[in-house]
């Protein structure tokens, strides 16, 4: 075969070898094809595992043909051995005809983070599997084993949020080479049942020398004598037929016998020149990178020079030509093989010109790292300022690889007095970088160096290397889940002689503070939080005195002590509402604190609002350590007004950071969330809440602190909704104890229904008094009505059990009331769907009424959950509708619309429905709101559900 023909084999199937021997796994793979084109816009996941040599390329190939066979757009890119550090490699090489730049995104700006670059990178696989004039989208990436760790999250992201479109992603590696996070990750996919897995084995005897196998035609001892040697590789088995064959035409009869794999691609180099040879190391230097111009340039040769060698080198079939002109060798142990016996000292002058070449060529230093790092052989303040940069360019989208290129740089470092601060600054970034990819011990550990090696006097510096780094040691404690040795970090630091300045004190008390309510209860540190806003009142640091009053308002807010907390509250909101987002660029924090603490005393309109801006800070700033809590705030917000859609999105996004972070501390507290949006989210069967909760307190493991408890009462929900009440009590008692005092304060009236609940359904009804009576007292002392509703139900369910429905049924609609009025539409619509069977009893209509409202507000909200309970007790409440009673003194059109308004339809919505424009639907609501005397939509809507559920039970109206 001529270069030409060899070449154009080589590009269209990747492998010029015949497939053979594959036939189950080729069955297997044209079910997922065809699965994918059946246009059920799902996503599947194609794991190809086994050896090297195994065939897995091969058959990645075969696979690739096939999908285009059908029409589809085939995407291909592959990681290399040498390359683990560049960032998104595979990824690049599969999207590089797609305009997507993935290394250096807001590397400038700091605006990128890697959490949205995963995200976006999940959307253009969308829209390319949607615009594409084919029926779907093949990714195929090959040698995954050696791919980068920010690739490695990307592909663990896309297993677990698969695309919503026909995608179908293949990866091949080395099971025993592959990293534990991609095992994990594929692994995790096939329990989910979007990863299929491919375990390749040896090849048959028959599959190797019968027609068409690798062989036909050999002597049967010769084959035999082979495949033996070969142990059924089919790579190990071509390499000894080449030098079998080799051998013969100089006329050795014998066959060659090697002690290895390599040993037996070594002997395909012997008949090269040293030219050629010389070409064909500096293919194995720069890898699939390689150019006719750079391997020039590597080689020190004309490039019509090198243009003859990769003629020959194509004709011996040891080098395939890729797209844009690049070269690599045939095969990636072939690469290892030539790269490893290339002579060290040539090895490294071949990297120093290839970084060199690269730089000439406009290159960004994250790819000139790798060349950079491989010709190092001691300090160079040039090379060691490009590694610098592409840390700092990596940092937000791929801080695994900033971290190693930080580390390169520190083990090349001098270590003498005149390179000490630069040392302490690479050591503060690398641990930065290691803090947000999931090292937070190796973080911890290089801060207590830098703490080490700070000099005594520099505590006293403003705004010193070591606060930051005492700082920043806290935070990777406090993710570790070893709060107490984080407060006595700061403890001791803020002791220590001679003191910090007082722009640190208030950096380390704010920090300090940070503990609480998480493992640290408020009162232990109220102390030190209101000496650390006198000093920032006193600096005139208004960021500082935010960051404190926010501390002030979620502990008191949890304490329950809610006089407390709304001054705090409303003192921390007028602050931080003042403050301009560049005042709050370095210290989001406080906004994330404050939502918390706003959302729990169910001002839920403010909480969000705050958390919508400190998330659009946080990816700013590259601030990962509190997007989550950001995000879960919102996602909080989101479940209790009933969008829970979106609250599931945005715990899906946060559980996506907290596994990058590493912490299982934050994983926990994710995962927990996570599982109560889904609690409601899911249609009843679904167990799927109940695994999440189930990981949640496996992640919270023995810790006892605020998370944790909540983790064990989330789980005690999912139990009690797969109808398992003993097991939910055991959840409550293990997460609050005995006396249940571990329990959230302010939240302890809703974790106490699930016990009386729990203790009703075991037939324990005096247990279930005594727990619903704590619940009423306690929900009184908070005064917030999501509680307080809580209590009312946990009431109505002890005199339901004890046959006094009609007292239970105005207690149900009393809940209704105190949620409707405080926002909650979750436990509204809750609260209506378990009185409406009771209220029918007494007035068929009213409670035809309550559910209707039920139902509605659980389809808009995308509670499933809830509708399914709706449509379970349809038959016990069902009447024929009423129409709505009218408010006095308002026109139809307005009472027409005012039943829309409390059905939960916008304005554009309703100006639709209506054929009106969105001004006239305002106008109209405008005289609404004068006529009726309320202010607000949310008020417009509890108005007229009431005036329906009232003109249900008597066929009149009148006030609220």
């Amino acid at each position: 075969m001529s270069p030409k023909g060899r070449a154009a084999m080589g590009r269209l199937g990747g492998d010029v070898t015949p497939l053979v021997g594959r036939a189950t796994e080729l069955e297997r793979l044209d079910t997922v094809l065809d699965r994918a084109l059946e246009g059920d816009g799902g996503c599947s996941v194609v794991d190809l595992a086994g050896t090297a040599g195994i065939g897995k390329s091969r058959l990645m190939a075969e696979f690739c043909r096939r999908a285009q066979a059908r029409g589809m757009t085939v995407l291909r890119g592959r990681a290399t051995e040498y390359e683990q550090h560049i960032p998104y490699q595979p990824f690049s090489d599969a999207l590089a005809d797609h305009d997507m730049e993935l290394t250096d995104r807001g590397a400038t700006d700091r605006r990128g983070d890697r959490f949205g670059l995963q995200r976006s990178i999940a959307k253009l696989l969308v829209r390319i599997a949607r615009s594409s004039p084919g029926p779907g989208l093949v990714v195929a990436f090959d040698d995954l084993h050696w791919a980068d760790p920010a690739s490695l999250e990307l592909l663990d992201h896309l297993v677990r949020h698969p695309p919503n479109a026909p995608v179908v992603m293949v990866v091949a590696r080395r099971n025993r080479q592959t990293m534990a996070s991609l095992d994990a990750a594929l692994t995790r996919g096939i329990d989910m049942g979007t990863v299929l897995r491919l375990n390749l084995g040896p090849l048959a005897l028959r599959a190797c020398v019968e027609a068409p196998g690798l062989a036909p035609g050999l002597q049967p001892g010769r084959a035999a004598e082979l495949y033996a040697a070969s142990d059924g590789n089919p790579l190990y088995f071509l390499a000894l037929l080449q030098a079998r064959q080799a051998g013969r035409n100089a006329g050795q009869d014998a066959l060659l016998h090697a002690t290895g794999l390599g040993s037996v691609l070594l002997d395909e180099l012997t008949p090269l020149t040293a030219a050629q040879r010389r070409t064909a190391e500096a293919v194995a230097v720069l890898g699939d990178r390689g150019s006719a111009a750079l391997l020039a340039a590597v080689s020190g040769r004309d490039e019509a020079e090198v243009d003859a060698d990769l003629g020959a080198l194509v004709e011996r079939d040891l080098l395939r030509p890729g797209p844009g002109g690049r070269w690599a060798l045939r095969h990636p142990v072939l690469r290892a093989v030539v790269h490893e016996s290339t002579h060290p000292m040539e090895r490294t002058r071949m990297h120093r010109l290839a970084a060199t070449a690269l730089a000439d060529a406009g290159a960004p230093a994250t790819e000139r790292a790798h060349h950079v790092e491989q010709s190092l052989t001691g300090w160079d303040p040039q090379a060691v300022a490009v590694l610098s940069e592409a840390a700092e360019r990596s940092a937000s989208t791929a801080p695994a690889s900033s971290a190693h290129w930080l580390g390169v740089a520190l083990t090349h470092l001098p270590d003498q007095a005149q390179h000490a601060t630069l040392r302490r600054d690479l050591m503060l970034r690398q641990a930065r970088a290691l803090g947000v990819c999931g090292g937070l011990r190796e973080s911890r550990d290089l801060l207590h160096e830098v703490i080490a090696m700070s000099p005594p006097d520099e505590a006293g510096a403003e705004r010193s290397v070591w606060a930051s780094a005492v700082t920043l040691c806290a935070v990777m404690e406090r993710h570790l889940g070893r709060y107490a040795e984080a407060v006595a970090l700061l403890r001791r630091e803020l002791s220590r002689t001679p003191g910090p300045s007082d722009a640190d004190k208030v950096q380390l008390g704010l920090e300090l503070g940070s503990s609480v309510p998480h493992a640290t209860a408020y009162p232990q540190l109220r102390a030190d939080v209101a000496a650390t806003l006198d000093l920032a009142r006193s600096l005139g640091d208004e960021v500082t005195q935010a960051g404190a009053l926010s501390i002030a308002a979620l502990g008191e807010t949890y304490e329950g002590n809610m006089g407390a907390a709304r001054e705090a509250t409303d003192r921390a909101a007028a602050l931080v509402d003042a403050l301009t987002d560049h005042d709050l660029a370095d210290l989001c924090e406080p906004l994330a604190r404050l939502g918390w603490a706003e959302a729990f005393l169910e001002r839920y309109a403010d909480a969000e609002r705050h958390a919508d801006r400190g998330l659009a800070i946080a990816r700013r700033g590259g601030q990962l350590y509190v997007l989550p809590h950001l995000l879960l705030c919102k996602s909080y917000v989101h479940l209790q007004t009933l969008r829970l859609d979106s609250a599931v999105e945005l715990a899906d996004e946060a559980e996506t950071i907290a596994r990058g972070i590493g912490s299982d501390e934050l994983l926990a507290f994710v995962l927990t969330n996570k599982a109560y949006a889904q609690l409601f989210a899911l249609p009843p069967g679904d167990q799927s809440a109940l695994v999440v909760a189930e990981e949640a307190v496996a992640a919270a493991g023995t810790r006892t602190n605020w998370w944790a408890s909540i983790a064990w009462c989330v789980l005690a929900q999912a139990a009690m909704l797969a109808g398992d009440p003993q097991r939910a009590r055991a959840a409550v008692l293990r997460g609050g104890g005995d006396d249940l005092n571990g329990l959230h304060p302010s939240m302890r009236p809703l974790i106490l229904e699930i016990l009386v609940n729990s203790a009703i359904l075991s037939g324990n009804t005096d247990a279930a008094a005594t727990w619903a009576e704590r619940a009423r007292n306690e929900a009184e002392q908070l005064g917030l009505p999501s509680q307080q509703a809580s209590a009312l139900r946990s009431t109505a369910h002890c005199l339901s059990a004890g046959g006094d429905t009609a007292a239970a049924a105005e207690l149900f609609e009393e809940a209704v009331d105190k949620t409707a009025r405080g926002g909650a539409v979750l436990w509204e619509a809750f609260s209506l769907l378990l009185g409406a069977p009771l209220a029918v009893a007494g007035n068929p209509d009213r409670g035809s009424a309550m559910w209707t409202r039920a139902r509605q507000l659980a389809v808009t909200g995308g509670a499933h959950q809830l509708t399914g309970l709706a449509d379970a007790i349809h038959p016990l409440v069902h009447t024929v509708p009423q129409p709505p009673a009218p408010v006095p003194g308002l026109s139809a059109r307005e009472r027409e619309i005012a039943s829309l308004v409390a059905a939960g339809l916008t304005t554009p919505a309703i100006a639709a429905r209506l054929f009106l424009s969105p001004r006239t639907v305002e106008s109209h609501l405008s005289r609404i709101y004068r006529k009726t005397g309320v202010t607000s939509r949310a008020a417009l809507a509890v108005l007229q559900t009431r005036l329906e559920l009232n003109d249900a039970t008597s066929g009149t109206t009148g006030p609220v």
